[in-house]
């Protein structure tokens, strides 16, 4: 990690859902962008965000990596089996590069995390491109890798995947009628991935229900970070589909639209966001809280924590009711929006429990073009709550039927409209929350 390319790093901490399709590790993120690098010294706060540079940054000491002196001697064995291979291996030539790249992947394999990955230079430029707006191909979902197939985390808003009515927790078993068992999950992914205009076909194994399959058309994918309208009813619907480069502007631009309009008040649909940039994170935490309210505590492996704090002014009157919506498809830098909403008793949170993803990582870029993920901290709630593996759960449990997405109704969204218009809150449900996993590894990535 002390190798001169580092200098030049592209580091992105994580707190993700999430991987995405691509292998994007979902989540709320924070960019350190190589100006900062050069301009910062390991340990020197950043302006605004108050984050310290990570020490991997340091080309400088040993924290706890190989020291150079014994950089040959550990790697011989290395050197030994790369030799052997291309002496002897029965097809020749071999491909270097990939050779490079499986070791790489085998290395962070060993640490037995599913969020400590490598991308390669593509799916990380494809990575770098949604989170940053620009447009990529695929079918536009957010997925989970970390299991026996790939999992459907949240379709992307106007994508191919929600338009071919794929949904949260699905899992491809087939391709192209090719069955996935037993097939790295990565390599699932390759077989999902392709070009505009081309068809791929998923067989889906929903639930109880039999597998069936979905035939979709891959395309050019560009998500808008922020839909929003003016409800007849007068109540202001926004709706942030990820926590990434334009989010904050947009919704900036959109509140400056519909608060002049004196709504009754504002539902903010957070369902199927799967995270984003942390830094995003917290200034939209900002437009709804008092300056310096605890947004999230991030903790460190050896105990230390930070804590992320709104930066000025809200926007948003302390006395416009919000309800903000979230489902299983809500990740990361969602989860932690919601968190602090509900610490402060901000808004009502209706729908059902979160994904549950509450770890941070930094996503270096390599010399090559290829960038790796590692796991540096986990994240707290305001209350000092660990969500990883749990999720959030709502104050008012309103799940989706079959019924509801065969007839294309909404009565989570039907709920939070009751609850403005009404101006009470049901009596508590003694439905209790959906059992979770424990601490399950995930890992999601866009496709």
């Amino acid at each position: 990690m002390k190798r001169h390319h580092l200098v030049n790093i592209f580091a992105i901490i994580v707190i993700l859902v999430c991987c995405f399709g691509t292998g994007f590790s979902t989540g709320a993120i924070i960019a350190a962008v190589p100006q900062l690098v050069e301009q910062f010294k390991p340990g020197t706060e950043l302006p605004e965000v108050g984050l310290a540079v990570p020490n991997i940054l340091s080309d400088a000491g040993n924290s706890g990596g190989v020291s150079r002196s014994n950089d040959r001697i550990r790697f011989d064995p290395f050197w030994e089996a790369w030799d052997i291979v291309h002496e002897y291996y029965v097809d020749q030539p071999l491909d270097d590069n990939s050779l490079m790249e499986g070791a790489i992947r085998g290395m962070l394999e060993s640490l037995d995390d599913q969020h400590t990955r490598y991308s390669d230079p593509e799916s990380f430029q494809k990575e770098s491109d949604y989170i940053s707006g620009e447009e990529y191909e695929g079918i536009g979902a957010w997925v989970d890798i970390s299991g026996d197939y790939v999992k459907i985390t949240s379709p992307m808003k106007g994508s191919p995947a929600e338009g071919a009515g794929l949904r949260a927790k699905d899992l491809v078993i087939a391709i192209d009628g090719e069955d996935m068992t037993d097939v790295d999950t990565e390599i699932a992914l390759d077989k999902i991935l392709g070009q505009k205009g081309t068809t791929v076909v998923l067989t889906i194994k929903r639930g109880d229900l039999e597998p069936f399959d979905v035939s979709i058309v891959r395309a050019a994918v560009v998500t808008p970070m922020v839909i929003s309208e003016m409800r007849e009813d007068g109540i202001a619907y926004v709706q942030l589909t990820q926590f990434g480069d334009l989010t904050v502007e947009e919704l900036q631009r959109t509140l400056k639209e519909v608060l002049p309009q004196k709504p009754k008040g504002l539902i903010l649909d957070l369902r199927n966001n799967g995270g984003g940039y942390v830094e995003t994170c917290v200034s939209v935490a900002s437009e709804f809280l008092p300056k310096n309210s605890l947004v999230l505590i991030e903790r460190e492996g050896d105990g230390r924590e930070l804590e992320y704090r709104t930066r000025g002014k809200p926007s948003i009157s302390a006395d416009l009711p919000i309800v903000v919506l979230g489902n299983e498809g809500t990740a990361s830098a969602s989860e932690i929006l919601i968190g602090a909403l509900q610490y402060y008793e901000r808004a009502v949170f209706v729908g059902v429990q979160t994904y549950g993803k509450g770890s941070m990582q930094i996503q270096p870029e390599l010399s090559n073009g290829g960038a790796v993920s590692v796991t540096i901290a986990r994240w707290l709630t305001p209350a000092g709550e660990l969500i990883h593996g749990i999720g959030i759960t709502p104050d008012v449990v309103v799940e989706m039927t079959e019924e509801d997405y065969a007839n294309d109704v909404d009565p989570q969204l039907d709920k939070a409209v009751e609850i403005i218009l009404t101006g009470e809150l049901p009596a508590e449900t003694d439905q209790p929350a959906p059992e979770m996993e424990a601490t399950p590894e995930i890992l999601d990535t866009e496709l």
